[in-house]
């Protein structure tokens, strides 16, 4: 009944896209881009970064607690390379012990900006049977696009960051245990580091969640969208970066899509939408949002256009790392510019 309740509102809000003010509102098309001349961002080295990630470090479940340690371990030494002020925040969950990597910058004042992505990948324990492992490939997504893209645009932004520090706080996390069976509920890695945000009082300016942003597509009908119409408001070739909010958003969404969009040359475009929309809560801010604080997801749009989405076959190679740089790019304009 409540998928239902969802849709029907979904429906409601493509209908009202028919009204011209409100697709405006919705869409928000004539941003103008803010011009900014990020550093050049290694895609070699997010592409070595995934690659660690996916592969070195697979499978990056919450049930295989050793790989996921190994991979919180990495994410810290690469920030703490990277010269950022760096902890992990405890995250125990049914008496395991995981963690979230945290990496700071800029200066100790000031209203906070928090960048985010989950470094644990998806898996179905259910399929694994007698599997001496523990996972099989059919079970253990490599996770590439999901969420190692998002991680290794963490890292390199902590490799900016450090060489060029921003001039408000910035807090970069590496989320544990976004995936299911935690998904949505109080657990996530992203809740905890939230509610401690709260609990201290901590003024926070924005959270942007990076979700898989590193798959791209030119073939025609390759995007699709959650809701019948979407369509006609928004390309069909996977060839763009979204930026995703509530409505009560509006104006933040506004100023990210116009830093993103003045830092390259890859396509930016923004949904502000109630979470009625099917996919517009689906990461990591939502539980920013649970907090009373404005935060966006960035992203390729996960399932919407990628065939690899918790399978197999969300390998490194299918990625394009070339667009992805310029998202990390995009990023770091807001870091600096917000």
């Amino acid at each position: 009944m409540r998928i239902r309740f969802r849709r029907v509102l979904g429906i409601a809000l493509l209908v009202a896209l028919g009204v011209g003010g409100v697709g405006a509102i919705v869409t928000q098309p004539f941003v103008t881009p803010l011009p900014s001349q990020p550093p050049l961002v290694d895609a070699a080295r997010l592409r070595a970064d995934v690659e660690h990630l996916s592969v070195d470090l697979y499978p990056r479940s919450y049930d295989q607690v050793e790989n996921i340690e190994r991979a919180a371990q990495f994410i810290a030494g690469e920030f703490a390379n990277a010269g950022a002020s760096a902890r992990s925040q405890d995250v125990s969950v049914q008496g395991v012990k995981y963690r979230n990597i945290i990496a700071r910058f800029g200066p100790a004042q000031g209203k906070l900006l928090v960048i985010g992505a989950h470094y644990d990948s998806h898996a179905d324990v259910s399929g694994v049977g007698s599997a001496e492992s523990g996972f099989t490939s059919a079970t253990h997504t490599p996770g590439a696009d999901d969420n190692a893209s998002g991680v290794a645009g963490l890292l390199e932004l902590a490799r900016l960051l450090g060489r060029n520090p921003p001039p408000r706080p910035v807090e970069l996390v590496a989320y544990t245990l976004e995936e299911p069976p935690y998904f949505r509920t109080d657990d996530m890695g992203s809740a905890w580091h939230a509610r401690a945000l709260h609990a201290g009082n901590t003024a926070v300016e924005m959270m942007l969640s990076l979700e898989m942003i590193g798959y791209f597509d030119d073939t025609p009908g390759r995007q699709r969208y959650p809701i019948y119409g979407m369509s006609s408001y928004y390309p069909d070739n996977a060839d763009f970066i979204a930026v995703v909010g509530r409505v009560a958003d509006f104006g933040a969404i506004r100023r990210v899509k116009a830093l993103m969009a003045g830092a390259s040359d890859l396509s930016v475009y923004s949904v502000n939408a109630p979470p009625s929309l099917p996919g517009i809560d689906f990461s990591d801010h939502l539980n920013y949002w649970h907090q009373g604080y404005t935060a966006l997801m960035i992203t390729d749009t996960a399932f919407l256009r990628s065939p690899h989405y918790h399978r197999a076959t969300d390998i490194a190679s299918t990625l394009d790392y070339a667009r992805m740089a310029k998202v990390v790019q995009g990023v770091y304009a807001v870091s600096q510019q917000l």
